[in-house]
Order: structure tokens, then sequence, then C-alpha cells
């Protein structure tokens, strides 16, 4: 059997699409191949002016894609919800496809704009809240789906509960870490309830291995560390796998049909880099428990609470 590539990405026209940090990186790979293929996508952006940019690339090399760029700061909830408000009113019959791409790592300390330690705000928090938001124009849909980008960096991960912002102790790895297994515990816990109440909603996680990116320097740059910028550049340039290649789990796990409460990662050795496979997660990012209560203080803290009941179109 032949290696999964973008190239097997089936039709996509007539689907609306999503992807948070589409102006670079996995997020901008994945926007473009989607929007290729006939998808109505929306780059969902921080910064306009890149998002504009990346459009402006994309459709260089398909100029009858479908973009829409709009402002999303996941560091802000009032950003989030502003978002959400915007694209209900504009896509009236619904939403295909959420992907749950941008992120932060390794930074130094910094809190959100409602107070939340970066990254658990911005990589699951913010994320939360925004799948939330949309959870009625995805269930508007026949076959929705919410992929969600987790990393292999779960696997030192632990929620600590007793300290979940990091106002205590903070360390950058152990705190991306963190947020990178609320990311899976999350997908699990959505394809659940989703099951649950009898939706036809797939969620779906995805990790792009190593791959090249400009994450691994902005930690290094926010922490004015010239030589520590220099040093995960360089790894990118020998060890890391292209943004294109880093894409693919993402693509396999937004378009591969039947996929549901699956994890999917590149195939080769550490699941570093290589072509897209369903992987394994690790046994904390499997605890019903601690995926229960993660839920809970998420709906606590962003005050958005999930209600499955489908709406019909255009209703």
């Amino acid at each position: 059997m032949s290696e999964w590539t973008s190239k097997d990405v089936p039709g996509q026209t007539g689907r609306t699409v999503v992807v948070t940090g589409a102006n670079s990186g996995i997020g901008f790979q994945a926007a473009r191949v989607l929007a290729g293929r006939g998808a109505d996508v929306v780059l969902a952006v921080r910064d306009t002016s890149r998002g504009e940019d990346a459009a402006g690339r994309i459709r260089a090399g398909a100029p009858a894609a479908k973009l829409d760029v709009r402002r999303l700061d996941l560091a802000d909830l009032a950003s989030v919800r502003a978002f959400a408000d915007g694209l209900g009113e504009q896509f009236e019959d619904g939403l295909d496809l959420l992907v749950n791409n941008a992120g932060v790592m390794a930074l130094p300390y910094r809190t959100t704009a409602d107070g939340f330690e970066m990254q658990i705000g911005t990589n699951h928090l913010g994320h939360f809240a925004l799948t939330g938001l949309l959870l009625g124009e995805l269930l508007r849909r026949p076959e929705p789906r919410v992929v969600t980008i987790s990393s292999g960096a779960h696997r030192m991960g632990k929620i600590n509960f007793d300290d979940l912002q990091s106002k205590r102790s903070y360390r950058k790895w152990p705190a991306y870490g963190q947020s990178k297994l609320a990311n899976l515990l999350f997908a699990y816990e959505l394809q659940r309830r989703a099951s649950a109440a009898g939706t036809p909603l797939s969620s779906v996680a995805a990790h792009p291995g190593y791959s090249a990116t400009n994450l691994q320097a902005t930690g290094p740059q926010m922490a004015g560390s010239s030589l520590n910028e220099r040093f995960m550049v360089l790894l990118n340039k020998v060890i890391a796998q292209s943004d294109e290649m880093g894409a693919e789990p993402t693509l396999y796990a937004a378009t591969t049909p039947g996929l549901t409460g699956a994890f999917v990662g590149p195939s080769g050795p550490g699941e570093l880099r290589g072509h897209p496979q369903v992987v394994s997660s690790n046994s904390r990012s499997m605890d019903e428990t601690t995926a229960r209560r993660l839920w809970e203080v998420s709906e606590e803290l962003t005050g958005v609470h999930y209600e499955f009941t489908p709406v019909a179109a255009g209703a």
C-alpha cells in the first residue's frame, strides 16, 4: 500500500473550513491544500496583514481559491467570541471543519488577556472556547469534524489542577507539555460527548512531528536569546521535515472518511517525520476522569458551555 500524501486529499468543494494560525507553518500548508481542493477556507489569524499575505501566496498557486481572512486572537476570549459571532452571521449554512492549529511553544512566562498562563491559555483554553462557540455551526452540517493539533510533547505533560496557570511555579517546557496533553484530553473527550449525544461530529487529534516552522524560534526570541534562536533555526535545517510534510497528519485527520476519536502523526522513527498514520498516545491522555475534570474547569474558566443539540441548516 502506497504512503498517504497531500495529493490524496479528496475534493473539498462545498465544504467550509476554519484553520487557526493559517498565516504560516502547518496551518498555512493545510489551508493551502484544502483551498486548492475547492474548500471555502477561513484563515483565522492574529495579524490580518500577515493573513492577507498568506492568502495572496495561496492564490498565486490556486487563483480560484475561496479565502476569507479574519482576526482571531486565542489569547483573548473577547476576540474568540467576536470571531465566532462574525462567522455565524456569514456562514448561515454551517461549518464543516474546524482545525485547531494555532499555538505557542516554550515561551517565557506570559499571561493572556484573561489572566491565563499563555501556553495553556492559547493552546487549550482558547481553542476550547472557540470550538464550543462554533459547535452550533458545526452541527448544522451532516459530517462536521474538529481537528485539534497536539504534539509528541504531550508525553512530558501532566495536568496540574493545583496550579494550572503556573502561578506558583513556571517551567516553560513542562507548561508546554501540559498544554499539549490538554489538547489530546480535549479531543478525546469531545468525541465521547459528541457520540453520547448522538451527533455526527467527529473529533480527531494530530501532531506534525518535528517540522520546520517559526514556532521553534519564537520562545528564544521572546526571551532575548539570540544563541538559542540560532540553535533552533539550525535544528530546523538539519533535523526537521518541511512544513508541507508536517501538515500531512493534519490533512489526513481532516479529510479521511470515517476517522473518529483518533490520533494521527508521522510514521517514521519516534514519530518525528514521515507520512501520516494513526498513532498511539500515552495513558495520561486516555484518562477519562482527568478529561472530565479538565472539561469542567475549562468551561468554568472560559464561560463557554457546550450544547450538543443539532441545528437545522439555515435556521
